[in-house]
């Protein structure tokens, strides 16, 4: 915990004081957060590294709560004079002055889901570097209609100090480490590309042998499924979704939903649902900070907050929002660990960390089976969705035409449309074939925040699907 201090140029003394400052106008609790983060990256293009870029972030945010608004302000400087510049700014949400006993700040002990192995710091940029160009020379010599790969790798480290007006503090080191590459491929005058990324909170143990063939294969085979495919018709049909990154639809058009910020301003569709069946009985959802080294794991929250694995549908039946400190007080509940933030240039607020559907007891291929005509769907790219109501377009970059129980012909291009609340009703069947994908998944919402999501694959019985007439 010294090393912290040390590193902010801080001490316990003089945060108390600066909560005290803080909470000098009747705020009801104040807390701190410092942050300290490096990051690295490095760009390849043309089978070079053509970019390598290191930023160093800094700073303090101060949050003051009184009843349910909240007073933030930040500082990129650590002196004493610039935080309680800032201390005192946050403080002006309340207005009934006096004098408040911040008592001493005990560290919490927290549980570390991401040890770092081998710190980044000990890996030079010609070692990632040759990393890059093994990434570029295995897609390459996979499939001579390459014509470019791009590349990316990103890592980072952070180091949080965090203290409350209730005496609880924490220091944690976060480490993130993300591998991306995009394939183009020309044949016959067509250009084709595809994009694969895996992203964990490690040190550079993270960059193994494995992890980039991986990769490389995944790109090329994805890829070279896309001079095959053709666009599916359209109409409302059948959609079996894949494992694994089919969970950005439940990420994007369910779980916003069921962020308790959106409900307690009754914005959202589930704000009067809790206790109420919402779906089959057969279906649980997760959003978990607990899985080691994963995107979204938090050992506490951006407020202190243990990070936990919370149940949001179980048996079918809504049982919990996502809290931070401020929907749990208005709901009388405890927080879930998830109050997050981008930076210390913001206040935390309700956010997923990896949000998951548990498995099922069904096989993949009897749903395909079941199915006379649909579609399935494993690749997603971008979407979009109306959080309120829960209304979504989502696009496919790849799936296959299902007729008769079977898998035929590769489909490209798609749109996927409809309600999140409705599809999540409308799944009848739910595989035993549960995948987390470990992508480089980023959640916006006002503020960035690294993320993952998973599912079994299910079958949704219907769906608008867009594509062509025919």
């Amino acid at each position: 915990m010294d090393n912290y201090f040390k590193l902010f140029g801080t001490c316990p003394d003089d945060i108390r004081k600066l909560l005290g400052a803080a909470l000098s106008k009747g705020g009801e609790y104040a807390d701190v957060f410092f942050e300290y983060t490096i990051s690295n990256s490095l760009s390849l293009r043309d089978s070079q590294v053509s970019a390598v870029r290191s930023d160093i972030d800094f700073g303090v945010g101060i949050r003051v709560i009184y009843k349910e608004k909240t007073g933030y302000a930040f500082s990129e400087k650590t002196d004493f004079a610039s935080m309680m510049k800032a201390a005192l700014t946050a403080a002006e949400i309340a207005s009934s002055p006096g004098a408040r006993n911040i008592p001493e700040c005990v560290a919490v002990a927290v549980e570390n889901r991401y040890p770092i192995e081998n710190p980044w710091d000990s890996y030079g940029i010609g070692m990632k570097k040759e990393r890059l160009m093994q990434l570029d020379t295995l897609i390459r010599s996979s499939d001579k209609r390459t014509v470019n790969v791009i590349g990316s790798l990103n890592d980072s480290d952070t180091a949080i100090l965090f203290c409350n007006s209730a005496g609880e503090m924490f220091h944690d080191r976060r480490p993130m480490a993300a591998l991306s590459s995009v394939c183009i491929m020309a044949h016959n005058g067509r250009t084709e590309n595809s994009y694969h990324s895996r992203s964990f909170r490690q040190g550079s143990e993270f960059l193994t042998d494995s992890l980039i063939t991986g990769i490389a294969e995944s790109c090329v085979e994805k890829c070279s499924l896309m001079f095959e495919a053709d666009r599916p018709p359209c109409g409302e049909m059948p959609v079996v979704m894949g494992s694994g990154s089919s969970g950005i639809l439940l990420h994007e058009a369910i779980g916003h939903a069921f962020e308790a910020d959106f409900n307690r301003k009754g914005i959202s569709i589930f704000a009067d649902r809790m206790g109420k069946r919402i779906c089959s009985p057969d279906i649980n959802i997760i959003d978990d900070g607990t899985i080691p080294f994963n995107r979204g794991a938090v050992n506490m929250d951006d407020e202190g907050t243990p990070g936990q694995k919370t149940y949001m549908v179980t048996g079918g039946i809504l049982t919990s929002y996502l809290h931070d400190r401020i929907s749990a007080a208005h709901y009388g509940v405890a927080p879930t660990g998830n109050g997050r933030r981008e930076s210390f240039r913001f206040m935390p607020i309700p956010r997923m960390r990896a949000t998951y559907m548990e498995s099922g007891k069904n096989k993949e291929e009897d749903l395909i089976r079941s199915v006379r005509k649909g579609i399935y769907v494993d690749n997603f790219s971008n979407g979009q969705v109306q959080i309120g109501a829960g209304d979504f377009t989502f696009y496919v970059k790849s799936g296959y035409l299902i007729e008769n129980g079977r898998l035929t012909r590769p489909v490209k291009d798609a749109n996927i449309i409809g309600n999140g609340p409705e599809a999540l009703a409308a799944i009848t069947a739910v595989a035993d074939n549960l995948e987390i994908d470990d992508s480089t998944w980023t959640c916006g919402k006002g503020q960035y925040c690294p993320v993952s999501c998973g599912m079994p694959s299910v079958l949704v019985s219907k769906l608008n699907v867009g594509g062509i007439n025919g």
